[in-house]
């Protein structure tokens, strides 16, 4: 089984999505391991603000059939096939990292290079993994979160998944 770090958002009716998408991923993948939801603002472009998170999973799927079952997913939770990069999102899941892979592997840049560019990537996976080495940058999560420096706020929001509270605004 492979350890592998995915980033989850929505800025359309965030959580419904964001709940039909660990739904999906738990159904598919077993038990998860969640980070706390954030809210940010768009980037890229002008719309409504995201909820975004960080899971692990454990899967046997080689990459170009996790990245497969994960965009089929998007779409069945109307994502529009070809849609714009930085556009309003239903459903928007990215594999961050999938073990210390590094390269391009069937089209996914592993790791993702958002981690190390995006708060709303960054500050929830070293919440999750604080520890965990970065494959490229070799530093832990936590340490690049206590060094990023960038003009994107994040901050933690109430949350709640299967009757449990995952996330709270004031931790």
């Amino acid at each position: 089984m492979t350890l592998v770090y995915l980033n989850v958002g929505s800025n359309t009716a965030r959580t419904d999505h964001i709940c039909a998408g660990l739904d999906a991923l738990q159904a598919q993948f077993g038990a998860l391991e969640l980070s706390s939801v954030y809210e940010s603002e768009a980037l890229g472009f002008s719309g409504d603000r995201f909820y975004n998170l960080a899971v692990a999973v454990y899967t046997d799927m080689p990459v170009v059939e996790l990245a497969s079952w994960l965009r089929q997913l998007e779409y069945s939770k109307g994502r529009e096939p070809g849609a714009e990069r930085f556009s309003p999102r239903n459903l928007d899941i990215d594999i961050l990292c999938y073990a210390d892979k590094v390269g391009c592997i069937a089209g996914v840049e592993l790791p993702r290079p958002e981690i190390l560019e995006n708060a709303h990537v960054l500050g929830p996976l070293a919440e999750l993994v604080p520890t965990a080495l970065h494959p490229v940058a070799g530093l832990c999560y936590a340490q690049l979160w206590a060094d990023y420096a960038s003009r994107q706020n994040v901050w933690r929001v109430d949350f709640e998944w299967q009757d449990r509270q995952i996330s709270s605004a004031e931790t």
